[in-house]
């Protein structure tokens, strides 16, 4: 049976409200406020601050002290000791591009949801020992995109999914039509050259159109269902 961490339903469903978790490489700490009122103001109140750079935990920790509630999460933790500075700075969910073991152990330790990365049966099945039932499908396009996604889905009906990389406004309907997707992680709405030009304004713009993406594939299926 597949044990989801205690807290995480609210999360989940936060989660599928948004449709969309905002992958987000900040360089300079001082641009994670401003970053954040954007994304707020455009209907996307989510973030996932990847530790790609020596911004992360500063950045995780401002947004969480000034906009507590917005939902920011720690992303590419690579360690446990990555973890360890994500959750001190405040972070509220934790994902990795790939399932380590000691990782996932330290996060279930510390009862901060966590979401591996995975990529085949093996590494899905490696995930669901550890208890974890909620997944990152990384790297989502290069890997076989929706076809493969909805072929690894079908023997663990149990286990949902949030399949990043290469996502965008053209193809992000597919995946969220499968059942066992809560959301999509992607970076179009906050692309590293629009926070290096402080261009928050047009970042509050690209966050509206994917909200507006989401509402209308949403309600098509609605008229559909």
């Amino acid at each position: 049976m597949i044990e989801i961490i205690e807290g995480s339903p609210d999360l989940i469903n936060r989660l599928r409200e948004y449709g969309i978790i905002p992958v987000i490489s900040i360089r300079q700490a001082e641009d994670a406020l401003p970053l954040a009122e954007a994304l707020i103001t455009g209907g996307l109140p989510c973030a996932e601050i990847t530790f790609r750079t020596a911004a992360a935990a500063e950045s995780i920790s401002n947004i969480r002290k000034k906009f507590p509630e917005m939902l920011t999460g720690a992303g590419t933790v690579l360690s446990v000791e990555q973890a360890k500075i994500a959750i001190d700075s405040g972070a509220e969910f934790i994902v990795s591009p790939g399932t380590n073991p000691v990782v996932v152990e330290y996060c279930l330790k510390h009862s901060i949801p966590v979401f591996p990365g995975v990529c085949t049966p093996t590494e899905v099945e490696t995930a669901l020992g550890k208890g974890v039932g909620i997944l990152k499908f990384f790297p989502a396009e290069p890997a076989g995109g929706v076809k493969y996604l909805k072929a690894i889905c079908a023997p663990y009906h149990n286990v949902r999914f949030i399949p990043t990389g290469g996502i965008d406004a053209q193809n992000i309907g597919d995946y969220l039509a499968i059942p066992q997707v809560i959301a999509c992680g992607g970076s179009w709405m906050v692309k590293p050259e629009l926070i290096r030009q402080k261009n928050f304004d047009e970042i509050t713009k690209l966050t509206q159109d994917a909200v507006a993406v989401v509402n209308r594939l949403r309600e098509d299926a609605n008229k559909i269902g």
